[in-house]
């Protein structure tokens, strides 16, 4: 047994049950008796306890992540740092990981409930970034999926720590290796934007049904984070939405300069997708694995916000894509006894180019390093008014990022640069400089609530949270005949009134069927105990008789007790009496009775009684010193002999 279990840690965690094992701890079920609440515990294992540094980054760690709050992550209440014991409590989910969600799915989730999954992982990763910490494991294991349809996202910051224990890159990373961005795959330094691109792993995974990428070895698998290109979804999924598969393949860009700044933009075009499933960003998807040409249009001015928006998103159906046919396939095989035959004549050719590409550069001074001016700081300065900077634009090329509102920045002024400028910050001659661009304070749009009747509740607060809508905590559960348990019976706000993003909504949910009171019927007759039962709803599984001393088809037992709530359709045993049993016939005995006579008398007077009624009384000669006789009796009844009226002992 688990040395753990039932243990009391700091006199208020009692231990109960092992829930998880990782690599790093083990997760325990207990109970907080402080604040009467179930948590979850996990202890740091022994081995890594044993490393001192390794107890230090685990308490800095998970004390950075305790500052976290937010209804997308996991929360951690607390933390102990003892001569013998490391753990973190944390708030203990009732769900599934998302992993065994897709495998619930057989692999697949739809492009709608990915949607929903993917935004919320977003958002919590904007909150940790904003706050400095990283996560650098997101993966479907660390994704914890409530049964309201909210998304948890799980061991902020382990990964950073798990540095500390394991060096290299062994079998037991490979659940990991599948999500890992390319700069975590080169051992590189790794910024924010290596969680959007694990992020837009999940996200493939959740439409598509399979990994971009795979292979025998964990190293295999690193190396094509780093060199491949993997199939574009719609490749894969043909009915998977253009909008969609562009916002995957951003994130997903192996250039960390392609992929979104943070987590706002990526969540900027989540939010355009989710109200315009039709949209297409028109993102150059080939330009995220490679070099990228700046954009002809990329100093083009922009007269306001709304161009801006027109320029980077528009609408227009998807195109189809072209098919290899199999008699191409065919025509290929036949050209590979060709193609072996050019190969070394092309090594030949090539070789003796870079040969020559190198002497002309060495005396053109082609390799000599461009001039590094310092990055001018843009941010709040006019976006039209930077494009206007000639000077400006002879040393750097400006690019749109993107836009965002702001409450501070008002539309038209840049929000964010990268690379950053200022003092100090430098970089060659001709370098692209990303923006983004405020679009102002944005007032949101009004909603129209929709009606969600008879929803079942998991799928009412997914399509309201889609809305922008947010639940007031405090859903109702009342029976009803006719909603059926689990669904909507009404809301507050009703279907048409007009909400603005971030308002509440009451919900009263169908607890099934109003409870039925048992009513006593043992005393009642089987008839009048079927008829009252019947007529609530019940139903009698069974009926035995029993003997009882109560008149014959009077019920005398129920299995269920009177005043006990119980469903309709809830069966019901009862037993019924067989009525008063007849007693037995007695059953007639004989018995021959000796009683010994006096020697000092000549007669005397001989009585026999039995059950008390005289059934022999004579007077006797004492001579013959016995007198015998045979008398009959029945079971319980007492025989008894008396001589001159004096009672003889009988054996």
């Amino acid at each position: 047994m688990d040395q753990y279990i039932g243990k009391m840690l700091d006199n208020r965690y009692e231990i109960l049950e092992t829930i998880g094992v990782g690599g790093m701890a083990v997760v325990y079920r207990a109970y907080c008796h402080r604040l009467k609440r179930f948590v979850a515990i996990k202890i740091l294992k022994r081995e890594l306890a044993a490393d001192a540094e390794f107890r230090r980054r685990f308490h800095d760690e998970a004390q950075a992540v305790a500052m976290l709050s937010h209804p997308n992550i996991v929360a951690v209440y607390d933390i102990s740092r003892g001569d013998e014991i490391d753990y973190i409590v944390m708030e203990l989910i009732e769900g599934i990981t998302l992993k065994q969600y897709m495998e619930k799915k057989e692999g697949v989730i739809n492009w709608k409930e990915s949607l929903y999954f993917i935004t919320q992982i977003v958002r919590a990763l904007g909150h940790a970034h904003s706050r400095g910490i990283i996560h650098r494991d997101i993966k479907p294991q660390n994704i914890m999926v409530l049964r309201d349809g909210t998304v948890k996202v799980a061991d902020f910051g382990i990964a950073r720590i798990m540095t500390a224990a394991q060096k290299t890159m062994t079998q037991e990373a490979l659940g990991s290796v599948h999500y890992i961005s390319p700069e975590q795959a080169r051992g590189s330094h790794i910024d924010a934007r290596a969680d959007i691109y694990s992020a837009g792993v999940v996200l493939y995974e959740m439409i598509t049904g399979r990994l971009p990428f795979d292979g025998d070895t964990p190293v295999a698998v690193a190396l094509q984070h780093i060199n491949a290109t993997p199939l574009s979804p719609t490749e894969i999924a043909p009915e998977i939405p253009v909008g969609l598969e562009e916002i995957t393949m951003k994130a997903m860009a192996s250039r960390i300069d392609q992929r979104y700044l943070n987590a706002e933009a990526m969540l900027m075009d989540l939010e355009a997708f989710r109200k315009d499933p039709r949209v297409v960003f028109h993102y150059d998807l080939q330009s995220f694995h490679g070099v990228q040409p700046v954009p002809e249009d990329s100093t083009k001015k922009l007269g306001d916000t709304g161009d801006m928006a027109r320029q980077r998103v528009r609408t227009r159906p998807a195109q189809p894509r072209r098919r290899v046919q199999e008699s191409e396939y065919e025509e290929e095989e036949e050209d590979d006894g060709r193609r072996r035959l050019v190969v070394p004549i092309v090594i030949v050719v090539c070789l003796v180019g870079v040969a020559l590409f190198l002497w002309l550069a060495f005396f053109s001074g082609l390799f000599n390093r461009a001039e590094e001016l310092e990055v001018p700081n843009l941010v709040t300065q006019v976006y039209n008014e930077v494009l206007a900077n000639e000077e400006l634009l002879e040393n750097f090329k400006i690019v749109l990022e993107g836009q965002q509102s702001s409450e501070e920045i008002e539309a038209g002024r840049i929000i964010h640069q990268d690379p950053e400028g200022g003092p100090g910050i430098t970089a060659p001659k001709g370098s692209i400089i990303r923006v983004v661009v405020s679009t102002g304070k944005q007032e949101p749009e009004p909603i129209e609530m929709i009606d969600v009747t008879n929803y079942q509740e998991v799928d009412a607060i997914r399509d309201l949270q889609q809305l922008g809508l947010e639940l007031d905590g405090n859903t109702e559960y009342q029976p009803s005949d006719d909603v059926e348990k689990g669904r909507v019976i009404s809301s507050q706000p009703t279907q048409g009134a007009k909400l603005m993003p971030g308002d509440t909504v009451h919900l009263v949910v169908s607890s099934g069927p109003k409870p039925v009171v048992v009513p006593q019927v043992t005393g009642m007759s089987l008839e009048r105990a079927r008829s009252t039962l019947e007529g609530l709803g019940l139903n009698i599984a069974h009926v035995s008789e029993e003997e009882s001393d109560q008149p014959k088809g009077q019920v005398v037992y129920q299995s269920i007790a009177p005043r006990k709530e119980v469903e309709k359709g809830t069966s019901i045993t009862l037993h019924v009496s067989k009525g008063p049993q007849k007693p037995p016939e007695p059953v007639t005995k004989e018995k021959e009775v000796a009683v010994s006579l006096p020697a000092d008398k000549e007669t005397v007077e001989v009585r026999i009684t039995v059950g008390g009624s005289e059934v022999y009384k004579e007077t006797v000669n004492t001579s013959a010193g016995e007198l015998r006789r045979t008398v009959s009796y029945t079971e319980g009844q007492e025989i008894c002999v008396y001589v001159d009226g004096a009672l003889v002992p009988q054996e």
